[in-house]
């Protein structure tokens, strides 16, 4: 099974989105995701400049050769733009390896451990009853559970507050949005916050928050402590993450569950919050960890530690990418939960899907491979549009972490 052409597709259907099309001597095509928010062309570049030439003619049967000869071969190894190209690269390899045996992919990765993965939506608002809503809304669609997210008095806007379901922080603007921090504010309002949801909702549902990499080590330690009454299923990203160090103080001083690992992009941003366990839950995306080869080594490590997946799932992440995440939780033994945004009309008109949600659990399907087709004829109706994250600055102008 040779690999006869590379070719990197860009469509911006909801939002924009980078996908590797890798086709073979026998007609087989294999997708790759390697979308990564706000800085998509710089993965086009890599791709298309230096890694698709490299791949025609080899054997795309040889996926570990091929991972390593990407990442050992380059010299510049590790980053999210290297990762996140690798990433494709090897993801698309093993759709087209289960193609060719005929099965779906988590197959070829053991084979089952579980029926179904548990997900969790993204409810927010910006006051108690619209939250409440948000909350409801998400119970209604079969969800079992829910991050919350809302306003902070004081603050214009605040990340994860969404006007829709189909919240998506990068805006389609020549510059970077300004938005508004106070960490004093933040922390006195968020407990309360908790509180409330806890007392509507009763002690079973299963909670989660999303800091942002916004808090100093002792604020985030304060914040844990502060919510341990109401039992989070875990706290995420609650101090900037290339600071791993800084989870050591947070850990002695609170139990709530910590979750970390969105921005990184290899085994060795892992490594001693792993073997120290000052974390529970790996947080990585398939998409900007190497692939499935890679994020599957992360989270067997993880394994060892008691610490679980967490991995990374929202509108940014292709249907490619989130089914590569669905196969590979669906093998891992020390599956967590799985992050659940659904794409827009526009995403799915581009990309089939197999995957299914029923009842608060994901599963990948039976079709061979990922089960994720994509439609060429309508992604080109889709060009690129400049989309950026958005930046924060404290009130006295200072630029804070977003």
């Amino acid at each position: 099974m040779i690999i006869e052409s590379a070719e990197v597709v860009v469509t911006s259907p909801d939002r924009n989105f980078v996908t590797l099309r890798l086709t073979t001597d026998d007609g087989l095509v294999g997708l790759g995701d390697a979308t990564l928010n706000g800085r998509e062309r710089s993965v086009v570049a890599y791709l298309a400049e230096h890694v698709a030439p490299l791949l025609v003619g080899r054997d795309a049967h040889r996926i570990e050769d091929t991972w390593q000869f990407l990442y050992r071969g380059a010299y510049w190894r590790r980053g999210p733009v290297t990762m996140a190209a690798i990433a494709a690269v090897d993801v698309a390899l093993w759709d087209l390896k289960a193609q060719a045996a005929g099965m779906p992919l988590y197959q070829l990765l053991g084979g089952a451990s579980r029926t179904g993965l548990l997900a969790y939506g993204h409810a927010s608002g910006p006051s108690l009853p619209s939250l409440f809503e948000s909350i409801h809304q998400l119970l209604e669609e079969g969800y079992r559970a829910i991050r919350v997210q809302t306003s902070v008095p004081g603050l214009s806007k605040v990340y994860g507050v969404g006007s829709s379901a189909l919240y998506e922080p990068a805006g389609r603007v020549p510059m970077p949005v300004e938005e508004d921090w106070d960490s004093r504010s933040y922390l006195r309002h968020i407990p309360g916050v908790f509180e409330a949801v806890r007392a509507e909702f009763g002690p079973s549902l299963p909670l989660l928050h999303d800091v942002h990499h916004r808090l100093t080590p002792i604020e985030a330690a304060r914040l844990g402590k502060e919510l341990e009454p109401y039992d989070l299923f875990w706290l995420e990203d609650c101090t900037p993450a290339e600071d791993t160090s800084a989870l050591r103080l947070v850990r002695q001083h609170t139990t709530t569950p910590l979750a970390i690992g969105e921005v990184f992009n290899s085994v060795y941003d892992y490594r001693s919050l792993i073997s120290e366990r000052l974390i529970d839950y790996v947080r990585s995306a398939v998409t900007h960890t190497g692939g499935i080869t890679h994020l599957k080594r992360i989270l067997e490590y993880a394994g060892q530690y008691g610490i679980k997946s967490g991995i990374h799932g929202p509108t940014d992440i292709s249907p490619v990418g989130m089914a590569a995440a669905l196969h590979l939780g669906l093998a891992v033994h020390n599956f967590g939960i799985q992050e659940y945004m659904k794409h827009g009309a526009l995403t799915d008109s581009v990309f089939s899907q197999s995957f299914t949600f029923t009842d608060g659990l994901l599963h990948p399907g039976s079709a061979p491979g990922l089960g994720v087709g994509l439609d060429l004829d309508a992604a080109g109706r889709f060009p690129y549009q400049t989309a950026y994250l958005p930046i924060n600055r404290l009130k006295d102008g200072t630029l804070h972490d977003w």
